[in-house]
């Protein structure tokens, strides 16, 4: 197993094996009919080295540490001009890749990984593919099936525009420092979804009704949303976490067009 010496800043954890960034990097599809690939806190670069070697992908690291950005660009002046500094939840990414389709990728930071997710869902037309590392328990929220313990708002939000797959796992010796909880790698494809088949916004404020009451049934849960022409439906006595995306899609229906 071959490791890598991380600087320490910011209190993060960094990844040490090259192995499993090595591993990372290869997950992006080789084929994928995208030319950029932005990168979420390289950090030292232990993912963005590999990046590099990939003549098809045009790399764009992004850091919000001005440590890591001086450190990237001495290190990889073959990047000059596509290293920034910045925050990926705030910056416009058309500044970036000009409204041409690309892929994100990272050992993204535990604390505000689900956000980038959010971020890329609202990129979704712009972005195919997504891989990164996440926390374990996170990641196998990410992933979960209708019927899990784990299938929950996330899930369901993603997975209405994304084949997610569960990749594998990474134990805490591979970082440095060493964090608490175990880690995950896992990749999101953009499925063939161009929209949904009802409103989008009300979906997600569905979604998140129906699973902040997720022990309920939904005619409880969603009460205030319903009516005497609705509120008998069999789909009505099922919990969330056993409605798969297109049913939460017909539950959006039945509720808006009654």
């Amino acid at each position: 197993m071959q490791k890598v010496k991380a600087k320490k800043h910011l209190g993060q954890h960094f990844l040490t094996d090259l192995s499993i960034a090595k591993n990372i990097v290869e997950a992006l599809s080789q084929t994928a009919d995208y030319k950029k690939v932005v990168e979420v806190g390289p950090g030292m670069g232990v993912l963005t080295q590999f990046l590099i070697t990939h003549k098809a992908y045009e790399t764009f690291p992004i850091d919000i540490d001005r440590e890591s950005i001086g450190y990237l660009a001495e290190k990889y002046p073959e990047l000059k001009g596509n290293i920034i500094y910045g925050d990926f939840l705030k910056m416009d990414l058309d500044d970036i890749v000009k409204r041409e389709k690309f892929a994100v990728i990272g050992n993204f930071p535990y604390n505000i990984s689900t956000q980038i997710l959010f971020k890329v869902l609202d990129h979704k037309d712009q972005i195919p593919e997504c891989v990164g590392m996440f926390q374990k328990e996170v990641a196998e929220r990410f992933a979960a099936n209708p019927g899990s313990k784990t299938y929950g708002i996330t899930s369901v939000l993603l997975q209405a525009f994304y084949d997610v797959e569960y990749l594998f796992t990474v134990g805490r010796d591979v970082f440095d420092p060493p964090p608490k909880v175990e880690s995950a790698v896992i990749r999101f494809v953009r499925n063939d979804k161009a929209t949904l088949d009802c409103d989008e916004k009300r979906f997600k404020a569905i979604v998140k009704m129906a699973f902040n009451q997720r022990r309920k049934m939904l005619r409880k849960s969603l009460k205030p949303l319903l009516n005497e022409s609705n509120k008998d439906q069999e789909i009505l006595t099922k919990r969330p976490e056993q409605l798969s995306v297109q049913e939460f899609v017909e539950l959006t229906n039945l509720i808006d067009n009654n």
